[in-house]
């Protein structure tokens, strides 16, 4: 697991021991200990310095992850020198005030029984993770670096290292390990060639006597979906009344809970808003581990660190976590880690534009679309209506090795005529068109709450007698994915009479609407008004749209 930036691998650590734990209540039987691991991590200085450290330790000793040991390494050492230049707090009773059982090894250079005490100590202790201080000198054994920052966060040198070797008694040529430490090392092929064996014969017993829960269990670790897992998600008609995506968005999430085994997450302290309760399912806490909601609480930053490591640790979980779409400003350094690391995490953001209304400019994302978008390898989506609710859920699911953001609604939708679960996967496509030879007069893209005025636009154009082409934008990064024939049909290059809506900033729509085109959306912070009026004084409007695509059909 990754580690940097500092603080992410203790985070993502207790995502690990929250999943074996949630495994182990869920298929360990009598006599049937088939999910049984600890979970080590090892921190340092600058870890515990960094806030999302302690988010995600508040959790683990909340949920009483037992089988994680964290070891500290106490060294008083960073980059910038002594850390009694900033950290000077008491970590021990830090820790124990969490409700985590702290064990102190004073000889971190060379108590090796000690350490191995501590380990066996903290084994035992079954009902709280353990934090293993282990004070040590950074850059032991250097003669003229050691216990400094120049130990830190550069290479000791030519002249530096063969002291260093000399002090230590180090005869062996750079880069050498001796026999005698491969032969200790080795050790392990063989050992754990044993422990894979005794676990394989104890897994044939369990699926003998528990074979539907092996069956799952076994395409949990394999990643396998099960078949025809597509067909839970809810379709909609536009005779269906309309409703927030955020809340078509609970409707996915519960029905792919049912049929999909591996499914958990939560909010940060925002389930009744972001709509992410499982109602079938419990609360996950220290007695009700095998539950499916998580409550995170206000920790926006570890929420996301937790869940890569729930994602890294079995290929079939699917952890989501939710909030506020701006708050993710509070956590990006844990979705770039995931996007980073190929984590399937799902994001599920609510409260997507300024159409949140009272809240304000703090709560009101507007740079945030663009920024996702301009991050590698994450899939962002603002679906429409329910049609595109669910194809996004399709589109997260499958993506294995990537994480989705999700940009979800405040403000009821309606389910549009046109809009298709499977037509998500292309990112972009023609929802209406009555042009002829793929020569509309203008095209109109919308996307999420926006798609709605573009269709309203396009509707009164048409009645002027114009070729009108409504394109519903999903997501870029999967349009781009499609190919230059698919791309083409959907936005010819030869009409360049483009016009894009969209409530955030227009921060990179001229790649799709080109020089030549218009792009209406929100340069600057949102106010505090209810939705309908604020996209009136913002500009978001039909009448809006109709100027723009009038103007740029003139040329």
């Amino acid at each position: 697991m990754l580690y940097r930036p500092l603080g992410q691998g203790i985070a993502n650590a207790v995502g690990l021991a929250l999943a074996e734990k949630h495994l182990a209540s869920r298929y360990n039987k009598p006599g049937h200990e088939i999910v049984d691991h600890y979970t080590y991590v090892i921190l340092g200085d600058g870890c515990q310095m960094e806030g999302v450290s302690n988010e995600a330790c508040s959790l683990a000793a909340h949920w009483g992850l037992g089988k994680l040991i964290a070891f500290y390494d106490d060294n008083h050492i960073s980059i910038d020198g002594d850390t009694d230049i900033a950290f000077t707090e008491n970590v021990d009773k830090r820790f124990e005030g969490l409700g985590w059982h702290v064990i102190w090894v004073k000889n971190g250079n060379s108590g090796y029984d000690e350490i191995r005490e501590a380990i066996e100590e903290a084994r035992s202790v079954t009902d709280r993770p353990s934090l293993i201080k282990v004070t040590t000198t950074i850059g032991f054994g250097s003669p003229n670096k050691a216990n400094s920052y120049s130990a830190h966060g550069s290479a000791l040198g030519a002249k530096e290292v063969e002291a260093t070797r000399k002090n230590l008694g180090w005869a062996h040529e750079a880069f050498h390990v001796p026999d005698d430490v491969k032969k200790h090392w080795s050790r392990h092929i063989s050992e754990g060639k044993v422990v894979e064996t005794e676990w394989n014969e104890k897994f044939a017993a369990y699926e003998n006597k528990y074979k539907e829960d092996a069956t799952e269990l076994k395409a949990l670790i394999s990643g396998e979906l099960p078949v025809g897992w597509e067909k839970a998600l809810p379709t909609y008609t536009p005779e269906i009344p309309g409703d927030a995506t955020r809340n078509l968005s609970q409707q996915c999430l519960n029905a792919l809970a049912k049929v999909l085994p591996g499914l958990l997450g939560g909010s940060a302290d925002l389930a009744s808003s972001n709509m992410t309760l499982l109602k079938m399912f419990g609360d996950l806490q220290k007695e009700t581990p095998e539950e499916r909601n998580i409550r995170f609480g206000v920790r926006e930053h570890g929420m996301g660190a937790i869940c890569n490591g729930i994602a890294h640790h079995t290929n079939g979980l699917i952890p989501y976590c939710a909030t506020f779409f701006v708050f993710t400003d509070y956590m990006r350094p844990a979705i770039r880690l995931a996007a980073l690391s190929e984590s399937r995490v799902i994001y599920v953001m609510t409260h997507d534009s300024i159409g949140l209304g009272e809240d304000g400019p703090t709560h009101q994302p507007v740079e945030h679309i663009s920024s996702f978008r301009a991050m590698p390898n994450i899939l962002m989506l603002r679906p429409a209506d329910g049609n595109e609710t669910a194809g996004a859920y399709r589109v997260t699911i499958l993506n294995t090795k990537r994480p989705s953001v999700l940009a979800l609604s405040r403000q009821k939708l309606p389910n549009l005529k046109g809009t298709a679960i499977e037509k998500v996967e292309k990112g972009g496509y023609v929802l209406s068109d009555n042009s002829s030879n793929n020569k509309p007069d203008v095209i109109l893209i919308g996307t999420g709450s926006e798609l709605e005025i573009a269709v309203k636009a396009g509707d009164e154009l048409r009645k002027d007698g114009k070729a009108v082409r409504v394109v519903s934008f999903v997501s870029w990064e999967l349009f781009d994915e499609q190919s230059d024939e698919y791309k083409e049909s959907v936005l010819p290059s030869g009409v360049t009479a483009r016009v894009s809506i969209e409530a955030g900033s227009t921060f990179g729509w001229e790649k799709l609407v080109g020089k030549k085109g218009r792009a209406i959306g929100i340069d600057r912070f949102g106010a505090s008004a209810p939705a309908g009026r604020i996209y009136k004084e913002f500009g978001l409007t039909v009448e809006a749209v109709i100027e723009a695509a009038k103007a740029v059909c003139q040329g």
